[in-house]
């Protein structure tokens, strides 16, 4: 007995890597990209934009001091302006002043000591200062103007930068947080989705492993969201339901095969092996060999219509499409058969519109068609002797009816019929393989259409819908 090979656990490097594979960890991580480049720019330009109206109210603010001093200034001379320029000093708040000998000596004002060679710069500027009354280096930063007055004495007006520097730290702070923040959201983010995005897709893979070792009957699991992956799975199951009804008439094919080719055959061996035991003239060889060939005849045929549902369910014909009157086919295929229904006593009216075009196979159509009037006539015998063969427009298609009023086909029925080699009760008796509507079906799923067959009160009516050529495609 061979002992069963347990699944090997994936390890967690391993369960990573086919993780970060996944193309919905993929996409999340180039949205990261996008997201944090946008993330980027955007507090970039808040933080900039940030830092400069702040200077612009810093020099705003320089201006209306200068102002005032020059107005002070120009009423009082240098006397007044120190005095002004003392009181000011000793008001709290970030405004600096400071007023100085040719020579750099100290006067007035709240600024302890500036570079000396600040004093030479005029106009605005940026630069360290100490504050008076602090030592041991020029601690603090703030944006100042210089004027040089009458007798080389010096101003400066200014406001110290701090809070500008400290409410940009908070928002460098705030930028790398919030980035970090994206970063980490992004990647729990796609984490989360390809996790959940893998579970799914494993979960299909152990779906069809199943079905690959020969269970037909698995399905995959649609979770009823309407997602991408639920979309594929329901078309996945359609392919399978196919493949399944496929192989169950394939079955129900091998055993019909075997079911119902067993008498004529069994027949024709008979019929061979009695002319060879009893036949005593040419004549009877003759007659023998004549039955024999009749009966092989009917064989080929059956295996002939079975080839061509085969191909037709294969789809192997549609290369042979081409521009189709419709209308015209059906008037060609009832007057084969006007004198076989005049024979049986029936009258067989054909009615069609004009301008009927489609894509089809002219010798198919023309085939399910004789299918459906043949059986019309063989079964049609009923209260009214008629049978209605019509080809007209539908909206969007053109339909093609065959009705006869003879016992027609029960509900139940009518399903199964349209199956190859199913023969009802009522028609055993008659000739034939249960092979005509199948052909017929076949046909229909080829020219993507459908076939219904509907009570016709009494009697059996064919309706075959198919799709109409459009105007674009018309030669």
């Amino acid at each position: 007995m061979n002992a069963r090979t347990l699944p090997v656990p994936e390890t967690l490097p391993a369960r990573l890597g086919k993780l970060f594979r996944t193309t919905a960890f993929k996409l999340s991580l180039a949205y990261l990209v996008v997201f944090a480049a946008f993330a980027f720019f955007a507090l970039g330009y808040v933080a900039w934009n940030a830092r400069r109206v702040l200077d612009d109210q810093i020099v705003s603010t320089i201006d209306a001091e200068i102002n005032g001093l020059s107005e002070q200034y120009n009423a009082g001379g240098l006397r007044r302006l120190i005095a002004v320029v003392e009181r000011r000093s000793r008001e709290p708040g970030a405004s600096l002043y400071l007023v100085t000998t040719a020579a750099g000596e100290h006067v007035v004002g709240n600024v302890g000591e500036v570079p000396a060679r600040l004093l030479a710069l005029p106009g605005q500027t940026e630069a360290n200062y100490a504050r008076s009354g602090e030592s041991g280096g020029y601690d603090h930063r703030a944006i100042v103007r210089i004027f040089t007055l009458p007798g080389g004495f010096r101003l400066l007006v200014g406001r110290d930068v701090e809070e500008r520097d400290r409410l940009r730290a908070v928002i460098t702070r705030t930028f790398g947080s919030s980035l970090a923040l994206v970063v980490l959201l992004g990647v729990v983010g796609g984490w989360f989705v390809a996790r959940r995005v893998l579970k799914r897709v494993d979960d299909m893979t152990e779906t069809t492993r199943t079905i690959m070792a020969g269970n037909l009957d698995g399905r995959l699991r649609v979770a009823g969201n309407g997602d991408e992956l639920d979309r594929l799975a329901q078309n996945l199951n359609e392919m399978l339901e196919r493949i399944g009804e496929l192989m169950r008439g394939l079955r129900e094919v091998s055993d019909n095969i075997a079911h119902d080719l067993k008498t004529p055959l069994t027949r024709l061996r008979n019929r061979a092996d009695e002319a060879l035991r009893t036949a005593s003239t040419a004549e009877e060889l003759r007659l023998a060999i004549e039955s024999v060939i009749e009966e092989s005849d009917g064989l080929i045929r059956i295996f002939n219509a079975l080839l061509m549902i085969a191909r037709l369910e294969a789809r192997n014909a549609r290369e042979t499409l081409a521009p189709l009157d419709i209308g015209r086919t059906v008037q060609e295929v009832g007057e084969l058969y006007e004198a076989l229904a005049e024979e049986r006593g029936l009258a067989l009216a054909v009615r069609t519109e004009d301008g009927l075009v489609l894509d089809g196979n002219r010798e198919l159509i023309g085939q399910a068609l004789a299918n459906l009037i043949d059986n019309a006539i063989k079964y049609g015998a009923g209260g009214e002797p008629r049978i209605r063969v019509e080809a007209r427009r539908s909206g969007p298609d053109i339909e093609i009816t065959v009705a006869d009023h003879g016992p027609g086909i029960p509900e139940a029925d009518r399903a199964r019929v349209l199956d190859r080699f199913v023969r009802l009760e009522e028609a055993r008796t008659r000739p034939g393989f249960g092979l005509g509507l199948s052909l017929v079906a076949a046909v229909v799923r080829l020219h993507q259409g459908a076939i219904a067959l509907l009570d016709n009160d009494p009697g059996l009516a064919v309706v075959i819908t198919l799709p109409v050529r459009s105007e674009g495609e018309r030669t």
